[in-house]
């Protein structure tokens, strides 16, 4: 790096990249093989090994792999992950090689083998199942009535957990933290209704889940939240409690006449809450306003009331799109069969 006998000052780094069109990075690499390996090898480098090319996976070996991934996995194991997978495929002899990276793009987005989800639907053929099928799928496919509102109605519990430390406020660079230690605090239920050709939803949070709790629920519908109607459409489940036999619980016999004039009640089906279209209320519900831990009612009504209300005021319609023409074609296999 000496400029010559003319100028004892030395040549800067960059200037030697600049003169012989090389990086910086490139030059210290130069310079430290002149020093630990001497002049010949820094100047004859040994040409760099080049990976061997990506082995190409035929689609026979594909529906191979995501027929495993879609079996139960190994004893001891709770599912399948890439790296499972990986080993199994070399141990069946589908290929002698992959690697983790290549199971994974092989299955693509669509299988997700390490994920579940719930689902509910009715296993084999039933009359009674379809029927009630039908009758929810034909309410909602009514107009718009403000005097017959149909309101899809049912409720969910919500565990409430208290902090044994202050969690440590989120930073920039820094996530928020909370010690994975708590305390239960009991649980709340939470009942909930909405008006899917409208927008409107309506949540109450109680200790209990009597039949009491859900009568009164069903009043303040009727009394507060519809008082000009001239029937409330109730779409909900057939769990025990929501019967008007809750009402004569709850209420004098003429008062709870009185309310059940007021209710045209629709069941959905036993394996069947993905009927309600409340079920997508509580979903968003869940999703975008119940915090992970939650220690007082009092705490879980002002989270919900706060939701609710700006919620409403986007008038978020549902725009359910199954039908009864669907379900005869998709469901097919639920209906009986006739020769």
């Amino acid at each position: 790096l000496d400029r010559g006998e003319n100028n004892s000052k030395p040549w800067k780094l960059e200037e030697v990249s600049s003169a012989l069109g090389m990086t910086t990075r490139t030059l210290n690499h130069l310079k430290k093989r002149f020093v630990t390996e001497g002049l010949e090898r820094a100047l004859n480098r040994k040409p760099q090994e080049r990976p061997s090319r990506q082995v190409k996976f035929d689609g026979e070996f594909e529906a191979k792999l995501t027929l495993l991934a879609c079996s139960d996995p190994p004893k001891g194991y709770k599912r399948w992950t890439v790296r499972l997978l990986a080993d199994k495929v070399v141990e069946l002899e589908f290929t002698d090689k992959i690697s983790p990276m290549s199971v994974q793009r092989l299955l693509k987005k669509e299988l997700k083998p390490h994920l579940s989800d719930y689902w509910k639907i009715q296993k084999g053929r039933s009359g009674e199942f379809v029927a009630r099928m039908e009758d929810v799928l034909d309410v909602y496919t009514r107009p718009y009535d403000a005097n017959r509102p149909v309101i899809c109605m049912d409720e969910s519990p919500k565990q409430l957990i208290g902090e044994v430390r202050e969690p440590i406020p989120m930073q920039p660079g820094r996530v928020r933290k909370i010690d994975d230690e708590y305390v239960r605090l009991g649980t709340a239920e939470i009942f909930g209704a909405i008006e899917p050709l409208k927008g409107t939803q309506i949540y109450e949070v109680q200790p209990t889940r009597t039949k009491t709790d859900w009568a009164r629920f069903i009043k303040r519908l009727v009394d507060d939240e519809y008082p000009n109607a001239e029937k409330i459409v109730l779409v909900m489940d057939n769990l025990n409690t929501h019967t008007v036999g809750s009402l004569y619980e709850a209420f004098s016999p003429e008062e709870a006449h009185r309310i059940s004039e007021k209710l045209e009640i629709h069941y959905t089906p036993k394996h069947g809450s993905w009927l309600n279209i409340q079920e997508i209320g509580f979903s968003m519900l869940k999703r975008q306003c119940l915090p992970e831990r939650v220690e007082s009612i009092e705490e879980l009504r002002e989270q919900i009331d706060t939701w609710t209300k700006e919620r409403n005021n986007g008038q978020h319609k549902v725009n359910w799109q199954f039908t009864t023409e669907d379900a005869r074609i998709k469901l097919r296999r639920l209906y009986p069969e006739f020769e």
